[in-house]
């Protein structure tokens, strides 16, 4: 019994013994805020910017698609867009999600 007391941190005589309790839990307490901001917050900051972007596309941005296709964009439905693939000008209707970039022809 004792044995397993230990294992989980416990001591016998209570929460002050050596090497457990609430002590044994602090660094794993302080993992948490930074794992929020390590990993959790930049992530959704990378999402809020895409989700912008996709709000602000209109015909004529040039596009490139999580594929690889490059395109101008013809036409914007709900959750598709139509875009223009050179050399021959084949039309694509592609997702709104697969659009990896977004880069206007007034910018580059």
């Amino acid at each position: 019994m004792a044995t397993s007391l230990a294992f989980f941190g416990l001591a016998p005589g209570g929460l002050g013994g050596p090497g457990g309790g609430i002590i044994g839990f602090l660094p794993m307490l302080l993992l948490l805020p930074i794992l929020y901001l390590v990993m959790i917050r930049p992530q959704q900051k990378k999402q809020k910017q895409w989700q912008e972007m996709l709000g602000s596309i209109k015909a004529g941005d040039r596009v490139t698609t999580a594929g690889g296709i490059r395109g101008i964009i013809l036409s914007i439905k709900d959750d598709a867009i139509v875009i223009r693939v050179a050399p021959d000008n084949l039309k694509l209707e592609v997702a709104k999600s697969a659009i990896a970039s977004v880069t206007t022809q007034d910018g580059a």
